[in-house]
């Protein structure tokens, strides 16, 4: 009894420094989960298809849903290119700090409540500024809701890494912190159906259901920037986000964009956009409205600059047309 110790702390923040040359062995031990969940996604995906075509057919566009099949296999196309890079910069920030944790697996109950609050707010800002929201828009672009919706993932997002960069500081290990971070991915795979309706009280209290994340697809007023959850309800009742789903949401986003497979268009359409709006731009102060300012601001914006370029162009007609009959 005497050398039974209840706490050990050092046995959890008294990891050594990972060593660069064991990168690759990093990488095995972070599974590919997606890669692996892929037939289970494709087999409910086909299957989901297959029942709204004999069902109601009004669940699934062809031209959208291919669309999205393409984004996602772009995707996970670019994490797999993506994944050495990501782990070499998890390894330098993990070597930096002084409480590194050990590899248990247990710890990543921890990782993933620190991976939803940091996911919350790096969702959140995702569509109150307007660059971060153009590596999120093709996923709100579907007017259909479904689970093809869950593959639309936009092939620049790991600029929102930043906002993950908290989880590392935290101590938990590159491996815990690589494998949550595909758990929560694929937990988001079942929230995009219309075939899952509300679940019971307290599974809807807690947790981002289909219900819930219906409501954050919906491009009605009072849908709009809620539930930015990814596994937990709790951040968006504490920092006032959160709406329970009455009506059935329209899906997609207030400025529609014309209907493509075109992964490109997808991808990098809101970049045109904003490479355009900015050069177009008076000042510098301008170019950053346009860069940085929430997207509905930039819509109201430009809505406003439309209404007053058409005024201008009447009083000018108007102007023209008096003097010619004087």
């Amino acid at each position: 009894m005497g050398d039974f110790k209840f706490f050990n702390i050092r046995s959890i923040f008294g990891a050594e420094p990972i060593s660069y040359d064991t990168i690759s062995d990093l990488g095995s031990k972070s599974a590919d989960l997606i890669v692996y969940a892929i037939p289970v996604m494709a087999f409910f995906t086909i299957w989901e298809m297959v029942h709204s075509w004999k069902t109601d057919k009004k669940r699934y566009n062809a031209t959208e849903a291919f669309g999205s099949v393409i984004v996602g296999l772009g995707n996970v196309g670019v994490n797999l290119l993506a994944k050495t890079a990501l782990i070499l910069g998890a390894v330098f920030v993990y070597n930096l700090i002084p409480w590194r944790m050990t590899l248990n697996w247990w710890t990543i109950i921890p990782c993933i409540l620190v991976y939803d609050v940091c996911s919350y707010w790096a969702h959140r800002v995702s569509h109150g500024n307007r660059f971060f929201w153009a590596t999120h828009v093709v996923h709100h672009s579907a007017e259909h809701y479904n689970l093809t919706v869950s593959f639309r993932l936009s092939w620049v997002q790991h600029f929102k890494i930043i906002f993950l960069i908290p989880i590392v500081l935290f101590g938990f290990h590159p491996v815990i912190f690589f494998i949550v971070n595909q758990i929560m991915v694929l937990f988001q795979f079942w929230q995009h159906t219309e075939y899952i309706k509300r679940l019971p009280g307290f599974i809807e209290w807690s947790i981002i259901t289909p219900s819930n994340h219906r409501v954050h697809h919906g491009s009605d007023e009072k849908y709009i920037d809620k539930n930015f959850g990814v596994l937990f309800t709790f951040w968006d009742r504490m920092f006032g986000t959160y709406a329970r789903e009455e009506a059935s949401p329209t899906y997609g986003i207030t400025s529609k964009i014309k209907l493509s497979s075109n992964p490109f268009y997808l991808n990098f359409h809101e970049f045109a956009d904003i490479i355009k709006d900015v050069r177009q731009a008076g000042n510098f102060r301008r170019k950053l409205f346009f860069l940085f300012a929430s997207p509905a601001d930039v819509a109201t914006f430009k809505q406003q600059q439309t209404i007053e370029k058409k005024i201008q162009k009447r009083l000018t007609s108007w102007r023209s047309s008096s003097f010619n009959n004087q």
